[in-house]
């Protein structure tokens, strides 16, 4: 089964690393016994399932949850079962991807029109004047 980021990109099952552990916070007598907790592990960085571009923009937007080694890892546990936290951290994944798989739009340069420029010149003078004003007062 493969994880649907973008019609373009989709991740292979075995990218996908899944470990359970205990969740922290309350849950009453299943805190202490239950494993509920997801950490999902992907290795960004060795990734054949990602474009580069895909990739590079995926670390940038990922933030603290990359490690070192580039490996993308997410942990879910706000629900109290395990296969609705393991959902939960799926959809995260694929939310980051998606979102990574969109490229930034480019900047145009623009240039100021006459009547900002104007406006601004204006401005400076009325300030200039201001300041002058405030020295000590001539004889």
């Amino acid at each position: 089964m493969t994880l649907v980021c973008t019609p373009e990109i989709a991740i292979p099952e075995a990218e996908l690393i899944e470990t359970f552990v205990r969740a922290s916070g309350p849950g009453g007598q299943n805190v202490n016994k239950l494993s509920t907790a997801v950490q999902l592990r992907f290795d960004v960085r060795r990734s054949s399932s990602l474009p580069n571009a895909v990739a590079i923009r995926l670390m940038r937007l990922a933030g603290r949850r990359l490690t070192d080694d580039g490996v993308l890892v997410l942990v879910a546990q706000r629900f109290r079962t395990q296969e609705r936290n393991r959902a939960d951290a799926r959809e995260r994944l694929a939310a980051l991807v998606a979102e990574a798989a969109v490229p930034p739009t480019p900047r145009r340069a623009t240039r100021p029109t006459l009547a900002s420029k104007k406006r601004r010149l204006e401005e400076k003078t009325k300030r200039g004047v201001t300041k002058r004003l405030r020295g000590a007062p001539m004889d």
